[in-house]
């Protein structure tokens, strides 16, 4: 009999609201190696979109109709509301599946540990759906990191902000902490993830966060402070209420700057019906996006890197298939949610919070 994994690896996937429609579902369908088999919605108009967008798909009612099949699936993607994350994913590591949740992957930092311990336990892949880091933009900062083109690098300016000054209906408007609604948890979650992934752990944070909307009632409006191990400061904007925009991010370095406008198309394409292998190119800018490479007194447009979400899920198929690492280690966004937490008590308390002291 044979032991090697069956492929394409059959996909069940837990929401098909922004998330799971327009990321989730159609990056698994274009990935080689995974199926799209599954989705829980009970939406009728989701479901009758489903049909036309994936029809090879079964809808399901109920994640627990999805975990009745668990025999039938080799992978459960949870892109249902942040309050059902830890539970979904429990029940999916207990049912022997390996998982993908969006971010952010718990509420609090411990929770997250402790879903990275069961799947430590259960032997089963655990992963969070980091797209950002696949960012063209963040590409191209991080090459030229690596490359040494800004030479030592002692900050970076990152930012996602909207103008969105009514607030919408919907669950991250809520106030219940159970929701994990508002900004911080929401774009935060990038931000931060994407610092640290590119200068390290953070030892202190300092953070302000702020409801300003009219009839809002969850943070929409924040700025953290990050200082790495590394030395590197870190500066984190999200805000739901930035009728100006400033860079995207910023990297400066003792040789050279790194200064980008603009957001990555990826979204935007998905979004729009657009899918990866369509026969144009992907995830690329035009030209006149490019941001800029140099000093005030030296300094040109320098190519963005293609953006690549398609590689997320292309890492989840090859960590299926032969037991490597996936894209994103589920530890990160351990260190992440601890981040998040010393930003909520540094806001509320005024003060600088430090970072527990690593091994």
């Amino acid at each position: 009999m044979s032991t090697e994994p069956r492929t394409p690896f059959r996909v069940g996937l837990v929401g098909y609201g922004l998330a799971g429609s327009a990321f989730h579902a159609p990056l698994i369908a274009t990935t080689p190696g995974l199926r799209l088999d599954a989705v829980v919605t009970a939406d009728p108009d989701r479901r009758a979109r489903l049909s036309t967008e994936h029809p090879r798909a079964t809808a399901l009612d109920t994640p627990g109709d999805l975990f009745a099949r668990a025999g039938e699936l080799d992978l459960v993607v949870i892109a249902s509301p942040n309050r059902t994350h830890v539970p979904l994913a429990r029940a999916a590591l207990e049912a022997g599946l390996a998982v993908v949740v969006d971010k952010p992957l718990a509420a609090t930092s411990a929770e997250a540990a402790e879903l990275c311990d069961l799947a430590q336990r259960s032997g089963r892949l655990l992963s969070v759906f980091q797209n950002r880091r696949w960012d063209g933009d963040f590409l191209t900062a991080r090459r030229l990191v690596e490359e040494g083109a800004l030479g030592r690098v002692h900050r970076f300016e990152s930012r996602f902000e909207r103008f969105r000054p009514k607030p919408k209906a919907g669950w991250r408007e809520l106030a219940d902490p159970a929701e994990v609604g508002g900004t911080l948890y929401d774009l935060g979650s990038h931000l931060v993830d994407q610092a640290l992934a590119l200068f390290g752990p953070a030892d202190s944070v300092y953070a302000e966060i702020d409801v300003r909307r009219d009839g809002a009632v969850v943070d929409d409006d924040a700025f953290l402070a990050l200082t790495h191990a590394s030395g590197v400061r870190s500066h984190l904007w999200t805000s739901a209420l930035s009728p100006l925009g400033g860079p995207r991010l910023r990297v400066l370095g003792d040789a050279a700057g790194y200064v980008k406008s603009g957001m990555d198309p990826q979204e935007a394409d998905l979004r729009s019906g657009r899918r990866p292998g369509d026969g144009t190119p992907w995830g690329t800018e035009d030209p006149s996006a490019y941001g800029t490479l140099g000093t005030d007194e030296d300094a040109a447009p320098t190519p963005t890197d293609p953006g690549d979400y398609p590689a997320y899920y292309a890492g989840i198929a090859a960590s299926l298939a032969t037991g490597t690492p996936p894209p994103v280690d589920p530890r990160d966004a351990v260190a992440t949610l601890a981040v998040l937490e010393a930003a909520r008590v540094s806001a509320a308390t005024g003060t600088v919070v430090q970072l527990p002291v690593r091994p």
